[in-house]
C-alpha cells in the first residue's frame, strides 16, 4: 500500500484510515456527518495526492487528446481547464479527467483517477502515434483540496494569486505558503467552491502547505476531511464518480455526459456516439430520493411498480444536508421523467422513490 505527501499527518491527527486505489488514505476524521457539513458551511481540507497526472508535451500533445478525449480541447487557453472523458471503443468510458492547458497546442496536464493511472497511461499511449512526449508525474506530484465557501478568504493570506477572482476552471501558477510554483486551480468535487493546488513533492514543502493551511484555517473553522465526506458531498451534487456512475459499460450519454462530448472533432468511438444520439438512449441516469424509509446503495435493483427489473444503484446515501435517502442510478428512458416513481429493492424489499432532477443540492 503506498502512502501520500500526507499519511503521518492523517495518522497524527487520529483519521480512521483505510486502503483506497492502493493508498493508505483518511476516510474520517470527526465522523462524515460532521465533516460534510464542514465543507458545505465554512472549509475543509482533502489530501488529494493519490490522483494521477500525466504531462503532454509538443507540437501534436493537443492533437493526440482531442484524439482520445471526448471534449473540444482546442477552446483552452492557457489557464483554462475542461473536464472530458475518454471514450473506450465499445461505447463505454475508460476514464473521467481534467485537461489543463498550460501552453496552447503544446503542453497539457492531465488529472486522471487513482484507480485508472495505468489503465489510462496505457490507453492514451496507444494512440500516440506522433511521439509526443508523455511524462507520468504522479509519483511525485502532491495535490490538495481545500473546498468550501470560505475556503478562498482563508487561504487568500497564503498566496500572491488573487483567489477571489479566478473564475471557475481556471488556474495560475503561483506561491503558495512561501512555496514556489504551485499550481492552483479553481475545481473540486464537492460544489461547494474553494481551489485545489497541485505542487511537487519535494523537501518538506507538503507538510509546510499542510500545516500553513491548518495554522490559518483552523481558528475560522478549517479542519480535514476525508475520503468518507467527499463522497456524500459529490453524490449531493449530482458528479459522477468512475467505477460507480460511469465505468467501461456506460457511455457518455447514457450518464448525461453529453455536454461533453462534442462531435466538431472526430475521437474514439465517436461515429457511434453520434449514431446513440440521434437514435436515442435506452436507458439514462438518474436521480432518485426515497419516498420510503431506506437506504439505497451502489449494486440495488431498481424495478418498475410492477416489480419488474428496470434499473440499477449506482451511488446512494443519506444526505447529510438534505437529511434524505438520494441515490443516482440508471433505468429505462421512459422511467427518466421526473417524478416517475420506482421501487429499489432493499434488503428484500421494494421500497418507494422517485425520480428527481439533479443535482439534489443546487
Amino acid at each position: 500500500m503506498k502512502n501520500t505527501p500526507f499519511t503521518d499527518k492523517h495518522i497524527a491527527l487520529g483519521a480512521k484510515m483505510a486502503e483506497f486505489a492502493g493508498y493508505n488514505m483518511p476516510i474520517s476524521y470527526s465522523g462524515i456527518n460532521d465533516e460534510h457539513a464542514t465543507v458545505r458551511n465554512t472549509a475543509g481540507i482533502f489530501d488529494v495526492s493519490h490522483m494521477g497526472e500525466f504531462l503532454l508535451k509538443g507540437p501534436d500533445a493537443l492533437d493526440l487528446i482531442q484524439r482520445v478525449c471526448s471534449n473540444d480541447a482546442s477552446k483552452l487557453t492557457a489557464g483554462k481547464a475542461q473536464y472530458s472523458c475518454l471514450p473506450n471503443e465499445t461505447g463505454g468510458i475508460v476514464d473521467d479527467l481534467i485537461v489543463y492547458c498550460m501552453e496552447p497546442d503544446n503542453l497539457y496536464l492531465l488529472v486522471v483517477n487513482a484507480s485508472n493511472i495505468e489503465k489510462d497511461w496505457n490507453w492514451i499511449s496507444g494512440f500516440n502515434t506522433k511521439g509526443v512526449d508523455m511524462e507520468n508525474i504522479s509519483d511525485k506530484t502532491a495535490l490538495l483540496a481545500i473546498q468550501g465557501p470560505k475556503a478562498c478568504d482563508i487561504l487568500q493570506e497564503l498566496t500572491d494569486v488573487d483567489l477571489a477572482g479566478m473564475k471557475y476552471y481556471t488556474f495560475q501558477k503561483g506561491t503558495f505558503a512561501g512555496v514556489e510554483n504551485v499550481l492552483i486551480s479553481a475545481t473540486g468535487y464537492t460544489g461547494s467552491g474553494g481551489v485545489e493546488i497541485y505542487f511537487e513533492d519535494k523537501g518538506d514543502d507538503a507538510a509546510k502547505i499542510w500545516d500553513s493551511i491548518l495554522a490559518a484555517g483552523g481558528p475560522k473553522g478549517l479542519k480535514p476531511i476525508g475520503l468518507g465526506a467527499r463522497d456524500t458531498l459529490r453524490l449531493e451534487k449530482g458528479f459522477c464518480l468512475y467505477g460507480n456512475d460511469i465505468d467501461d459499460t456506460t457511455s457518455p450519454l447514457e450518464a448525461g455526459l453529453g455536454w461533453i462530448t462534442k462531435f466538431t472533432k472526430d475521437f474514439t468511438n465517436s461515429e457511434q456516439l453520434k449514431a446513440q444520439k440521434e437514435a436515442g438512449v435506452t436507458r439514462k441516469l438518474v436521480g432518485l430520493e426515497m419516498i420510503d424509509r431506506g437506504i439505497p446503495r451502489h449494486g440495488y435493483t431498481i424495478v418498475d411498480m410492477t416489480g419488474k427489473e428496470v434499473g440499477v444503484v449506482t451511488s446512494g446515501t443519506q444526505s447529510p444536508t438534505l437529511g434524505k435517502a438520494i441515490a443516482m442510478g440508471y433505468v429505462a428512458t421512459e422511467l427518466a421523467k421526473e417524478g416517475t416513481e420506482v421501487a429499489v429493492v432493499v434488503r428484500d424489499k421494494q421500497l418507494k422513490a422517485k425520480v428527481v432532477k439533479m443535482p439534489f443540492l443546487s
